[in-house]
């Protein structure tokens, strides 16, 4: 199954914003402030509800938000 090169950036895209945004909360979570953790963070979740994220996949941004969110919850 070939891929079209345009949705595998995409789909990276949108894996690095997860990834980085489940990082970013794994830091915050150790109970130091840390500033860049705290930004990284922000921008992900900005990213997410933004329409720009609609550019990259079909995915609803905020119900991936929530499903995150619910992971650190639990």
């Amino acid at each position: 199954m070939n891929i079209d090169p345009y949705e595998a950036l995409a789909n990276a895209v949108v894996l690095q914003a997860v990834k980085d945004w489940r990082d970013s909360v794994q830091k915050l979570n150790k109970g130091k402030r840390n500033i860049a953790a705290e930004a990284t963070k922000e921008e992900c979740e900005r990213f997410f509800k933004s329409s720009y994220f609609n550019t990259f996949t079909e995915l609803d941004g905020n119900m991936l938000l929530n499903k995150l969110q619910s992971e650190v919850a639990e």
